[in-house]
């Protein structure tokens, strides 16, 4: 069973009727530039950063208003068309992947700061903007946005409220939740709606919590609020080098547990920091079987104090060579390695997907020896790069899409992580999103009951199921037929699948 389960499709001539129809609909409100329908133009929206599966939307819409994307909704939801919101299209999950008989929903001219207001430390956007962007602007007044994806010269704040984005800051400021005060935007209905406020609390439920993360499938996102925070005077990195992917593990539960919360802390082992070394020479040990970056900033008393307190904890944990950022320039080329490992694993590997669980931090030694084992299973190299901190793993598994048997046993690698990674008490994600890529593995985390809960909240929001649908809450049936071929595939059996 592959990750997506074909839903009933229409032949091509209902297609095109269909296609033709909501055209003609959107051209009352649209100008024809904003209207992409021919094959050679839709198909650069086949896919986001998940590229193993793709979709040909019935068309894209790149509306420029808000008025324009009230319109675009209510016109889908009169005729019974699917919605997908796109952003930057950098998410890691499919959960921008298009729907067949459905409407893309380009958002990318989206793309102004509206309002900077530093005395209240807040900047209102656009959802087009790009996360870096964000801090760019407020660089003058000395503030930034910290949630800090890898891809946060490229990625969106839409994108970024869709997914609840992190990043290698996150440990110490949280992920986007923690840093968005409000959201702006519109129901499946067409219907404006907000969500939070500028105020400490709303009034109302607290319904922020809810859609940030909700991957597009409670409202279209248009216009988002987040916290700005000052600059620290003083940031240091150290890269520490263990002999052990354990014992770097080990670490990392060492440092929490000693009462320190850095403002990042990352591990990749030594087949990423080998990447990574030969893409941007960020003078990573080489001869380390993993590596840490446990980053201080504050004061500079402050992290004077905090790299002391880091620093013994590691040498008593085990490490081979420890070396601090000696100025920014050196600091910045640390981070400048962890930020492309991504590309840089595109260099050694024709395809690669990148997992996204979670496990509790005392567990990083006991995953990351399971992942060894599951490369020997497999046939499939992994080259591992972990927001440790908080336990978030970015596992990358590296193969060939054009082999379709390398294809289905990444699929069978990738679902053995996620599941271990739930038996280990974690989540099967952190921050990428399930999308489609993980519909399979919410079977093993959820039960048809806490399932049941998460339809009933898509309902309240969108009762005809027309946005995003497909994704992230996967059905009972789909669920049933997982279950019965789950230990045939020589997975790890599951007491939630075992009912089936």
């Amino acid at each position: 069973m592959s990750i997506t389960t074909p839903e009933p499709r229409l032949d091509e001539a209902a297609r095109d009727a269909r296609q033709a129809a909501v055209l003609a609909r959107l051209r009352a409100v649209l100008p024809a530039h904003a209207l992409l329908s021919r094959r050679a133009d839709v198909t650069p929206y086949e896919c986001d950063g998940l590229t193993a599966y793709r979709e040909r939307p019935l068309l894209v819409a790149l509306p420029e208003t808000d008025a324009q994307v009230a319109d675009i909704l209510r016109i889908c939801h009169a005729m019974g068309v699917p919605v997908v919101a796109r952003g930057a299209g950098t998410g890691l999950s499919g959960g921008a992947m298009p729907h067949r008989e459905g409407v893309t929903l380009s958002l990318a001219k989206f793309n102004k700061i509206l309002r900077l207001d530093a005395e209240a430390g807040l900047a209102v956007v656009q959802c087009g903007v790009r996360n870096l962007a964000i801090s760019e602007a407020a660089a003058k007044f000395g503030l930034y946005y910290a949630p800090d994806p890898s891809s946060q010269i490229a990625c969106t704040i839409g994108g970024n409220v869709a997914e609840n984005s992190g990043g290698v800051h996150c440990l110490k400021y949280g992920l986007t939740l923690h840093n968005v005060l409000a959201v702006k935007g519109y129901t499946a209905e067409g219907d404006a709606v907000t969500f939070g406020g500028e105020a400490f609390d709303a009034p109302g439920l607290d319904l922020l919590s809810v859609v940030v993360g909700s991957e597009g499938m409670l409202a279209v996102t248009t216009e988002v609020t987040v916290k700005l925070v000052p600059k620290p005077k003083l940031a240091r990195c150290i890269m520490a080098s263990f002999d052990t992917v354990e014992a770097a593990g080990d670490a990392v539960a060492a440092v929490i547990a000693a009462g320190i919360i850095p403002a990042g802390l990352e591990m990749m082992d030594k087949r990423m920091t080998a990447a990574v070394e030969d893409y941007v020479h960020a003078g990573y040990d080489l001869d380390a079987a993993a590596i840490l970056l446990c980053e201080s900033d504050g004061t500079p008393e402050e992290v004077e104090e905090e790299i002391g307190r880091m620093t013994e904890v590691l040498r008593r944990c085990g490490a081979s060579r420890l070396e601090v950022s000696r100025d920014e320039a050196q600091r910045l080329k640390f981070w400048s390695g962890r930020k492309n490992a991504f590309p840089a694993s595109g260099r050694i590997s024709p395809d690669y997907m990148c997992m996204d669980s979670t496990i509790p931090r005392k567990r990083l030694a006991e995953i990351l020896r399971a992942i060894e084992a599951m490369e020997q299973k497999y046939g499939l190299g992994c080259s591992n790069v972990f927001h440790a901190g908080d336990g978030n793993l970015h596992p990358l598994i590296l193969f060939d899409a054009n082999d379709p048997d390398q294809l289905r046993r990444c699929e069978l690698f990738g679902a053995d992580i996620l599941e271990t990674s739930v038996r280990l008490g974690g989540t099967v994600t952190g921050e990428h999103g399930v999308g489609v890529e993980k519909l399979n593995s919410m079977c093993v985390q959820f039960s048809p009951e806490e399932r049941a809960q998460m339809l009933a909240l898509k309902a309240a929001f969108d009762p005809a199921g027309l946005l995003n649908p497909g994704k992230v809450i996967p059905t009972l049936h789909r669920c049933a037929e997982y279950g019965k071929m789950h230990v045939s595939r020589g997975l790890l059996p599951f007491p939630e699948l075992e009912r089936f």
